[in-house]
């Protein structure tokens, strides 16, 4: 068995120091770069891309609302015609320096709150697909698992992952508990590799209030904006190799 651990970095801005970018990346097998709009800056972004490039991990695009105060997690009403210029913008942005860095960009994760709208609303999930096969069609479209955003993603011809989540709670539905709500975010590394475990498994995961919910995906996320994020992909990590299963990035058909 196989599956991909990703993370989300390249988080700072200016002065502002967001994450452990460096020793994260060399624990996952992918990461999703910020990309100017809720977090990153030219610098940044250069930086992570070469963290990225010379850890030899899949490197993905991190695109979120233009919301540099709130982290992108607050939710914003956008025309679908905004939205795709958007993500178009945030793609093109950090496919400059990935290209420079004699790389290439594998997958695309919307942040935050776009993400999750987008995996709600398929209207909205339509404009990011768009938006990411106009940009390069052999692009991953990565949403979580059982969203609005695969199923967009699918009709517009584009390879979608479905992503699961170690460090956070999942409500009886299948989505995330909500941040706001108590033990929403998993502050153990123990637990956060036991969940990971359960999931991969037995496909199923035990939600917040006890119930068992039925998931699947394959890649699976260590959020890069908390406290000791590298001991929790550590965690996770060796978890699932003492298992037998093994990390590494998503394939592309292309890929073999």
């Amino acid at each position: 068995m196989e599956i991909d651990l990703n993370a989300d970095m390249g988080e700072s801005f200016g002065a502002w120091r967001m994450g452990e970018d460096e020793a994260l990346v060399t624990v996952v097998s992918s990461v999703n770069l910020a990309c100017g709009f809720h977090a990153g800056d030219p610098w940044t972004m250069h930086r992570t891309v070469a963290l990225a490039v010379e850890a030899g991990v899949a490197i993905g695009a991190h695109p979120g609302y233009r919301d540099l105060v709130g982290f992108g997690r607050r939710k914003m009403e956008l025309s679908a015609e905004e939205v795709t210029a958007d993500v178009l913008y945030q793609l093109g942005a950090l496919d400059a320096f990935v290209r420079a860095a004699g790389a290439h960009l594998h997958h695309v994760k919307p942040h935050g709150a776009l993400y999750n709208q987008a995996a709600e609303e398929l209207e909205l999930a339509l404009a990011i697909a768009q938006a990411v096969r106009a940009f390069d069609a052999r692009l991953i479209l990565v949403g979580r698992a059982g969203s609005a955003l695969l199923q967009a993603g699918t009709a517009c011809d584009l390879q979608v992952a479905g992503e699961l989540f170690a460090d956070r709670r999942y409500l009886p539905s299948g989505a995330l508990a909500p941040r706001s709500m108590p033990g929403a975010v998993i502050d153990d590394p123990k637990e956060a590799a036991q969940q990971a475990a359960q999931i991969l498994s037995e496909h199923m995961v035990t939600a917040i209030d006890g119930t068992q919910v039925a998931l699947t995906g394959s890649t699976l996320c260590i959020h890069g904006d908390r406290p000791h994020a590298a001991v929790f992909a550590q965690a996770v990590r060796e978890r699932l190799e003492g298992m037998g299963i093994q990390i590494a990035p998503l394939r592309r058909p292309k890929d073999g």
